[in-house]
């Protein structure tokens, strides 16, 4: 099986605003979670509902596997660690909050309450985790470590006196990708396709004069790679800050030889979304283009000051599913 048989059949959304874990998770055994942990469990279970009893439950729990991305899930925790420590010492750390000093255990308890023993990854690039946590899944998918994946990003809120925390992000979106023919089989609904390639584009090569040039040319390559063709009408989500690199990626995008790729009129366009300080928007609006029209190409296009650069491309509907059945 190939990571591109992967269908998603469940999104699960959640926004630290109004969040209350005992409405979204249950009132015990959550209390002392971190939020971007709880976060991603409660997304996680949308997730799984929207796609249905029978999505994990098919396979075995070695067969069950998780991939996170995050940028700052774990920022104000370390804040607080370093505040007991200098303050009144490493003796006072909680017993209950001190693992997760390590940004890995962030999914453990998703790992221990859907059994998934397949892996359990944990991404960081900065901007493109989310992405890349997709994209690392599917590979080991396809490689056979695992044929039930859970993808997404989540994210807590940064302290004040952090760089960006005027941009924070805090919530999570959980994804749930299943092989195409195993949806059918159950007579489930597959909302789409998301493919995933990136790429680094160093700060120092993307000066104006020759950036967005570069840039074009990486970027074209992603899109051929995940098999888009160039003619074909395409709508662009670009997730960008103002830095080198995002301004960059922006003028490659207003490249008449990148456009070549959108097709004509209306159906090729580019929307710019200000890029928040992690790596939760990109993949937001990659699910969020799920619900666009069946068939029609959507790429999300996303980059970090870094050189860390993402492409995603969201091809909506049931297509494959319905091949399936027909046949």
């Amino acid at each position: 099986m190939s990571g591109g048989d992967l269908v998603v059949t469940g999104v699960g959304a959640v926004s630290a605003d109004g969040f209350d874990f005992r409405t979204a998770l249950g009132r015990r055994g959550y209390k002392y979670l971190p939020a971007a942990a709880q976060y991603f469990l409660a997304a996680a279970k949308r997730a799984l509902a929207a796609a249905g009893p029978d999505a994990l439950e098919a396979v075995g729990p070695e067969q069950r596997a998780a991939a996170v991305g995050t940028n700052s899930a774990a920022v104000a925790l370390h804040h607080a660690m370093d505040r007991t420590v200098t303050g009144t010492g490493a003796g006072d750390l909680s017993p209950v909050t001190a693992p997760y000093f390590s940004i890995n255990l962030f999914g453990s308890r998703l790992a221990i309450e859907h059994d998934l023993k397949g892996f359990n990854l944990t991404l960081t690039s900065p901007r493109i985790a989310g992405l890349e946590a997709l994209r690392t899944g599917q590979r080991a998918v396809a490689a056979g470590r695992a044929r039930r994946l859970l993808a997404g990003a989540t994210e807590e809120a940064l302290p004040e006196d952090e760089p960006g925390a005027e941009r924070s992000e805090a919530g999570a979106v959980a994804l749930v990708l299943e092989p195409a023919a195993a949806v059918a089989a159950r007579g489930g609904r597959a909302l789409g396709r998301l493919g995933v390639r990136s790429f680094f584009l160093p700060p120092h090569l993307a000066a104006p004069d020759q950036g967005a040039e570069r840039t074009g040319a990486l970027l074209r390559d992603a899109l051929d790679a995940l098999g888009h063709r160039p003619g074909t009408p395409l709508t662009v989500t670009a997730v960008l800050d103002g830095s080198p690199v995002g301004e960059a990626v922006a003028a490659a995008l207003e490249e008449k030889t990148f456009r070549g790729a959108f097709g004509d009129g209306k159906d090729g366009r580019t929307e710019r979304v200000p890029a928040g300080a992690g790596a939760l928007e990109p993949i937001a609006r990659a699910a969020a283009a799920l619900d666009g029209p069946p068939g029609h190409a959507h790429a999300v296009v996303t980059a970090a000051a870094e050189g860390n650069t993402a492409v995603c491309l969201v091809t909506p509907g049931d297509i494959r599913t319905a091949e399936a059945s027909s046949r």
